[in-house]
């Protein structure tokens, strides 16, 4: 922390220091996901507050001449506002694999490989128990994915008393985790069957996008209106529209449109410029420092890559309003509806089974088969227990099972049973995770001394 910031942290009052502490906590979004969620199950099986529930299914929509596009309410959140969330997650795949944990063969080896145990584990175990229906077979790839946002969440609440050897390995994974599950949300989870002219005009957006970096395009604003357009059309090809806000996130420059010899040089001149067209005045009154500062702002802006400007400005909305919205619309599901007097649905054991135990068990036995082949290192200062313990942490798969859970089943029965599992076996692997990690780090901070 510079001396500046902490000046500018002792003007604050105590409740405005909580809560910048607590934005920028790692746990808070998972903090808020979790309440949202809870009040979403809360209305849904309150009879009294079912008006309210009511909203999500009424209908709005955008109207402009002829052109008329209407949804409901909980449609507009998954296939546009999740569109956001989608597209920071493909910023983060993007810069991880540009400049971080997986930008070279080494770093994504074995997170890489950890996913990919991770997600075919989870749909063997899951079509164990479906093979034989058709109905409920389609859904394999619930089990698949791990909530990022959840099990870093998850992680932090341990502090410094897990190697950073772990933290770093369970975040490469959530996001080589992240990038298999759009490739297979894309490919495997079509919304209806494909318009391919409408998918060319998209793919021809993107093109053009990525013509535009190419030529060094660095206004924002017109990514975000290409991408929109993009994004419509993505919705009427049939692949669902989601995959619009990944696309849109691999087509935005991420490298600074001055070089930082030239950003340094500048600034220095402007600084020196600055103290010399002091004359004593108060800054307000002095027109000459006044335009310096601007082009210092200016400076400082061309220096900062377009692709950290949208991270950084969309994670505060994706963790507290996008994602809550999500949890708000899709998590409640009325409890007194199921009737288990045939048996429980296969596709209860095979969600379940496949977080809890296909989850674990795909990431430990692939990165043990990484490492014992030498494709792969062990990080610094970890077990395998410890990686065991990750991949409990792993079978959290709240967002984007719920994600697919929707996509899967066109009964809403087998919709709302996999909502329901998704939960509780999400809430067992957090806690178990957490326990287990616990116990298999107890000794982390002495040796570490």
């Amino acid at each position: 922390m510079t001396f500046d910031d902490m000046e500018t942290t002792s003007t604050l009052t105590p409740a405005q220091r909580y809560f910048t502490k607590f934005t920028q906590s790692q746990l808070s979004g998972g903090i808020v996901l979790l309440v949202c969620t809870i009040i979403a199950l809360v209305f849904a099986n309150s009879p009294s507050l079912s008006h309210i529930w009511d909203f999500w299914n009424k209908e709005c929509g955008l109207f402009a001449g002829r052109f008329s596009m209407k949804m409901s309410v909980v449609e507009w959140v998954n296939d546009a506002l999740m569109v956001v969330f989608f597209f920071t997650v493909g910023l983060e795949i993007k810069r991880e694999m540009t400049v971080g944990q997986l930008s070279t063969v080494k770093k994504a080896t074995l997170p890489v490989v950890a996913a990919l145990g991770g997600m075919l584990f989870p749909a063997l175990i899951y079509t164990v128990f479906n093979a034989s229906d058709p109905v409920s077979s389609n859904g394999w790839g619930i089990p698949m994915a791990t909530d990022i946002a959840f099990a870093i969440g998850i992680l932090s609440l341990l502090g410094n008393r897990v190697p950073i050897g772990v933290k770093v390995l369970l975040t490469a994974l959530a996001i080589a985790d992240d990038l298999g599950a759009i490739l297979v949300l894309a490919i495997f989870y079509p919304t209806h069957a494909l318009d391919f002219a409408a998918l060319g005009i998209a793919l021809g957006i993107f093109v053009l996008l990525l013509l535009m970096n190419k030529a060094g395009v660095r206004k924002g604003f017109v990514y975000v209106l290409c991408g929109i357009v993009m994004w419509y059309f993505v919705l009427c090809s049939g692949i669902h529209a989601t995959i619009a806000g990944v696309l849109l996130a691999l087509t935005i420059p991420m490298r600074s449109s001055v070089s930082q010899k030239a950003f340094v040089e500048r600034g220095q001149a402007l600084i020196n410029e600055f103290k010399t067209s002091s004359d004593g005045t108060d800054l307000l009154a002095n027109d000459a420092q006044q335009h310096l500062i601007h082009a210092m702002s200016e400076n400082m802006d061309e220096m900062e890559p377009l692709l950290h400007k949208f991270e950084s400005n969309l994670q505060p909305v994706v963790n507290f309003v996008i994602m809550p919205l999500f949890a708000l619309a899709n998590a409640g599901v009325a409890i007194d509806s199921f009737s288990l007097s045939g048996g429980i649905p296969s596709i209860a054991p095979g969600i379940f089974f496949g977080l809890f135990c296909g989850k674990p068990l795909g990431i430990f036995v692939f990165s043990w088969l990484a490492v014992k082949l030498k494709l792969a290192d062990l990080p610094a200062n970890t077990c395998w227990k410890q990686i065991f313990a990750m991949g409990i942490l792993g079978g959290i798969g709240f967002t984007m099972s719920i994600f697919i859970d929707n996509l899967a089943f066109s009964d809403q029965s087998f919709i709302d049973m996999g909502k329901v599992v998704i939960l509780i076996s999400s809430l067992v692997a957090a806690v178990v995770g957490l326990a287990v990690m616990y116990l298999f780090t107890r000794n982390t901070n002495q040796q570490n001394k």
